[in-house]
């Protein structure tokens, strides 16, 4: 495969010897790459078949020259051919970008070269991990880049934006600067564009090692099981103190996932962003596992459009790479708001709905408190088509909660009574009974929505049984072009 691949690349005898800056965690290349030259300047990018901390990858470093990392027709070219060249092999891409935009030197040979990088990002989509680390500029078209790729991790000193405050002044009048535009604090958390932020380039490359090693190298192989000292089995004892048993009082669901997962090693993706919503790499058992939780501790756990978008991509990436995807049901539903359904609510939650639909990988679902109304059918509900579902005895599964509930129903009877005293009590009453009725898991348990109810010390143990159980499930899915999922 290796020697079909360098034949791809042309002479190699003519080639000069690639070079990586010193202090970052790339080994000398396993096939000679080019640092090729366009007119009189040099190309500013270095590529090739390389490892990273042992594991093989196409990289390649975008960055310096004559024109801050100016992306050519050198340069894509250089670009286009290491990213087939990891399709082909197999193998992650991982690049790093430190680039003014496309070289105006150039013309439009430029942009036509960033086009094809386009192109080529798109095509390997799915196929292998695309990765993407950002240690400086990525600005004007390039910049779209990043939403091309898998993973995206950025420094502290990150500057990417389609169009620089300069244009932003001319065209509308406000005046802002580099970073408040498209620094590394707005991507990480407003815009969502970073998964990981780091401190260097080494670091961003071991974040990137880490993400890489809850994956398969391409489509074709399984995630790498990993040996673990953590038995399957063990109990989560911590569990009922971490998680109040008052359903709307708040708690960090990382603690709760730090106790369930292997060796309570969790990695966090767009962890600023959507924060009501956790997207996270783990393992149970040795088995990488994508997970997705509700976080009380922001908004309530509600569901909103950034946590739905951000769902929905994890969601989708997790089944293009064959991982089990854990969810963990804690929500009182979808944030009410003029702004969120005029900013298209609909549209983003049938996103979230759309990649638990499609997803063919093993499904768990843990509904923890409360899994009220849409909501509850979009954190992969069994009616969604997942493989286990449990509950937690305490859990609450019902169209809405008591007080809500109560309003609708019972809104004339409770303006009926004019002692305040006597409708407190009567509210209390009608709510308690509504809970008693409608809101216990042993309702959703007899109609064989939820499979089992466990103690919350067996959610460990559950899930990892169930992992094992469905370790070969493999579905085929009827042939079509594509789908044409909500945006």
């Amino acid at each position: 495969m290796l020697d079909e691949i360098a034949r791809g690349f042309g002479d190699l005898s003519t080639w000069e010897p690639v070079h990586w800056p010193d202090g970052l965690p790339l080994a000398p290349p396993l096939l000679p790459v080019a640092e090729g030259r366009t007119g009189t300047h040099r190309a500013a990018v270095v590529a090739g078949l390389t490892e990273l901390h042992g594991r093989t990858v196409a990289a390649f470093r975008l960055a310096g020259g004559v024109a801050h990392g100016a992306l050519g027709p050198a340069e894509g070219a250089s670009i286009s051919r290491v990213v087939r060249a990891g399709v082909e092999a197999g193998v992650p891409v991982v690049g790093v970008i430190d680039s003014g935009g496309a070289d105006v030197r150039e013309g439009l040979a430029s942009l036509h070269a960033w086009g094809d990088v386009a192109r080529q990002l798109t095509a390997a989509s799915g196929v292998v991990p695309t990765v993407l680390v950002v240690v400086g500029a990525c600005v004007s078209g390039p910049a779209l880049l990043l939403g091309l790729v898998d993973v995206v991790v950025v420094t502290g000193d990150v500057r990417a934006y389609l169009s620089g405050p300069g244009a932003i002044e001319a065209m509308t009048g406000r005046v802002i600067d580099a970073a408040a535009l498209g620094g590394a604090d707005v991507h990480a958390g407003r815009s969502g564009v970073a998964h990981l932020v780091a401190v260097d380039e080494a670091g961003a490359l071991d974040m990137v090692d880490d993400v890489l090693a809850h994956l398969p190298p391409n489509v074709a192989e399984l995630p790498p099981l990993m040996a673990t000292a953590d038995p399957p089995e063990r109990r989560c004892t911590g569990l009922t103190e971490l998680v109040p048993a008052q359903p709307m009082a708040p708690y960090d669901v990382r603690d709760l996932l730090a106790e369930v997962v292997d060796d309570g090693d969790v990695l966090e993706l767009r962890a600023g962003h959507g924060a009501n919503l956790v997207t996270a790499l783990a393992r149970i058992d040795g088995r990488p596992v994508g997970v997705v939780a509700n976080q009380p501790a922001h908004l309530a756990g509600t569901l909103d459009i950034a946590a739905s978008s951000k769902g929905a991509r994890f969601v989708r990436w997790c089944d293009a790479f064959g991982l089990p995807i854990i969810t963990f049901v804690d929500t009182p539903g979808f944030l009410p708001g003029v702004e969120q359904e005029w900013r298209g609510m609909i549209r983003h939650g049938a996103e979230f709905v759309f990649a638990y639909g499609l997803a063919t990988v093993p499904r768990l679902c843990v509904i923890v408190r409360k899994a009220y109304g849409g909501a509850y059918i979009v954190m992969d509900a069994k009616g969604m088509g997942n493989d286990l579902c449990v509950a937690w005895p305490g859990a609450e599964v019902a169209v809405m909660g008591a007080p809500g509930a109560v309003e609708i129903l019972h809104s004339r009877t409770l303006a009926g009574v004019s002692d305040p005293a006597e409708r407190a009590q009567r509210r209390a009453d009608l709510e308690a009974a509504y809970e008693a009725r409608f809101c216990t898991p042993e309702i959703a348990l007899e109609r064989g929505y939820v499979d089992r109810l466990i103690e919350p010390a067996d959610t460990r143990a559950v899930l990892a049984r169930g992992l094992r159980a469905l370790a070969a499930k493999r579905e085929s899915l009827p042939r079509r072009k594509h789908d044409n999922g909500p945006c």
